[in-house]
Parts: structure tokens; C-alpha cells; sequence
């Protein structure tokens, strides 16, 4: 790809109303831009209008309720006041919070638009589309907005699409200087709808943009034997980041993240918090495997007791790895003369 890259906001679309052919939407675009569709061409398309021509809407005013029903597994979660944001596998394919429900630019219908549940195929019934309509090859993306780890803001990304090639792996070749390339693959399709958001944008009422300059990410027929967005999503062995930091240590000591026990013990917020309640969310995550264990917790100490000192040690160990959890660390001094309770002195830096 070694020439020049345009991209092109498609203005002049209304507002989309459920039944509504996305290939008429994105006709009025090209129309009121005076764009023609030309060879390989690539569109990239708000996945909010095709949940509103899809009528994927929902007026449940319990949010947190229409989540867990678009929810595959939760990832991550957080307090924040009186609601629980929560990092999901959703159902429509990507990692995401609150698996991509969204309340913003629903226009006069209000309410809370659902993602697509097959972005891929979205994308393919516009692409197959605009093939017939205007007789030339072009790739199709359906983009969304998401955060990612360890960066601050939101992108768009791709959580569908049809006719491009959505990777381009280049392992086994060489860089510039001639050396072997063995982890690179660039993630193609969410590379173009990072592109395209610069001239949609989430204030303009732009939806959709078309890119042009990028003949050789088109693939060739059949369209559907090749990777999609649903593929660009880690799973299995390959997925490295299944549960955050403090879930996955959570998870192990039996409090799975979305489940009513992590609500029972206590969820991080994700603003300010104080050193009171991460201790005291320890100590319930430790006393969730020792039902019969005590605790007694004070500001730097946290007496422990148990039935049995096999208990005892159990409730330890739990205890010291749920502080950790909370950026904190334990250090049990010496059992009682019976063996049935111990002083864990608490340490370390919390940010609370």
C-alpha cells in the first residue's frame, strides 16, 4: 500500500429507523457526498445504525439487567457510585464493557441498543448489496468503540467484516533490514475503522466513511472461507487476558466475577477507594471458601479463626492472596497456643 489513502465522511445520512435496508442508508450517504463506489473501495459502518434498522432495542430501564442478557463471561468489574460497569465477552463477539450496550444517539426512541449478535453477517448483506447495486468489489466493516488494556481512551475497532482480508500476518517474512518477523500480524480491519472514525466521529452524526486507496485487502471469492471480525477475537489457548488482574486471583479462590458471590463479598470501585474496604473485602473473599472461620478486622490487623488449625491455615493463605488483590500484603504472626487463630498484620501501598 504505497500510495496515497482518502477517507471520506458519507453526510447527509437521517436517522435510521428499524426496517430500514442498511443499503439504502448507505446509498443516501454516497449520494449526498457525490461519491461512486469504485474497485476496492472499503465502507466502514457505525455498528449503531444497523442496531437501529435491526430494531435491536430495548427500553428495560434496568441496564445492568439487558448486560448480563448480552453477556457471554464477565472479564473484569467495577463499582462506580450505585452501578457496576463490567468488562464482557459479549455475545456479538468482542471483549468490551458492558458488552456493548449503549444508551448514546438513540434519537427519539430511546432506550438501549444491543449490538448484533453476527456482526459478519451484517456486513456481508451490505456488501452483497452494494455488489449488485454498483457492480464492483468492495470490503465492508462494521466498527464499534471500545477501551483496551493498558491505554487510556477509546477506538473504534471492527467487530465485523466481509471481503477484506481482517489480518495481515506477517510471520515467517522479514522487516526492512532483512530480519525474520515471528509475532507480527496486523489487525487490518480494526487499523481501517480506527481510520474511518477520524472522519465519522461520535458528535457529527457521520456514520459512515468510505476508504479508498486500499485495493489489496480485498480477497478473493469464496468471501466467506476467509477470517472475519469474530476471528480477530482471542479465545481459547491464545486468549492470555480471559479475566483481569484481580478477577482472575478472585476466580481461583472461588468468587467468579458477575456472580452473586462477588456482589455478596464486594466489587473494587474504580475511582477512589479506602484501605478499610479493600481489607474488608479480603477478608470476606477469605471467609467465602472457611464458612466456618471468624475474622475480626482492625485498621493494620485482622484476627483469624477457624474450627480446625487445617482451617486455619486455609483461611491464612486465602486471606494473604485476596490482599493481594487489593494491592495490599499479609504477614500471620505466630498461631495461638491451640492452634485455632492467628494475627495477620496488613501492609502495603493501596492507593485508598
Amino acid at each position: 500500500m504505497s500510495g496515497p489513502i482518502t477517507i471520506t465522511p458519507l453526510t447527509g445520512i437521517p436517522e435510521v429507523s428499524e426496517g430500514d435496508d442498511l443499503v439504502d442508508v448507505v446509498q443516501l450517504g454516497l449520494d449526498h457526498a457525490g461519491v461512486s463506489l469504485a474497485e476496492g473501495d472499503v465502507l466502514v459502518v457505525s455498528s449503531k445504525i444497523a442496531s437501529k434498522a435491526l430494531g435491536l432495542v430495548t427500553h428495560d430501564p434496568d441496564k445492568d439487567r439487558v448486560v448480563r442478557g448480552e453477556t457471554e463471561y464477565v472479564v473484569a468489574e467495577r463499582t462506580a457510585g450505585d452501578r457496576v460497569t463490567r468488562i464482557v465477552r459479549a455475545k456479538a463477539g468482542p471483549i468490551m464493557a458492558a458488552a456493548g450496550v449503549d444508551g448514546s444517539n438513540t434519537g427519539t426512541r430511546g432506550g438501549w441498543l444491543l449490538l448484533p449478535h453476527d456482526p459478519d453477517a451484517v456486513c456481508e448483506h451490505l456488501h452483497d448489496g452494494l455488489l449488485e447495486r454498483h457492480g464492483v468489489r468492495v470490503g465492508v466493516v462494521l466498527s464499534d468503540t471500545a477501551g483496551r488494556p493498558w491505554r487510556v481512551g477509546q477506538v473504534d475497532f471492527a467487530i465485523g467484516a466481509h471481503g477484506i482480508e481482517v489480518l495481515d500476518d506477517l510471520r515467517g517474512g522479514t522487516d526492512a533490514d532483512g530480519k525474520p518477523l515471528e509475532v507480527t500480524a496486523r489487525a487490518i480491519a480494526d487499523e481501517i475503522a480506527a481510520a474511518a472514525d477520524l472522519a465519522k466521529g461520535k458528535v457529527a452524526a457521520v456514520p459512515a466513511a468510505l476508504l479508498r486507496g486500499l485495493p489489496d485487502v480485498l480477497v478473493a471469492e469464496p468471501l466467506e472461507s476467509h477470517p472475519r471480525g469474530r476471528d480477530l477475537v482471542r479465545t481459547g489457548p491464545g486468549d492470555w487476558f480471559g479475566y483481569g488482574r484481580v478477577e482472575a486471583v478472585r476466580a481461583a479462590l472461588g468468587v467468579e466475577p458477575g456472580s452473586a458471590e462477588a456482589s455478596a463479598v464486594g466489587i473494587a470501585p474504580a475511582g477512589a477507594d479506602t484501605r478499610v474496604d479493600a481489607v474488608a473485602r479480603a477478608v470476606r473473599v477469605a471467609l467465602h471458601g472457611v464458612p466456618s472461620a471468624t475474622a475480626d478486622v482492625g485498621p493494620r490487623t485482622v484476627t483469624l479463626g477457624a474450627d480446625t488449625a487445617y482451617d486455619l491455615g486455609r483461611l491464612v493463605s486465602r486471606l494473604c492472596t485476596a490482599l493481594w488483590c487489593e494491592w495490599l500484603e499479609g504477614a500471620p504472626d505466630t498461631p495461638s497456643a491451640d492452634g485455632l487463630s492467628v494475627e495477620v498484620h496488613v501492609s502495603g501501598a493501596h492507593p485508598g
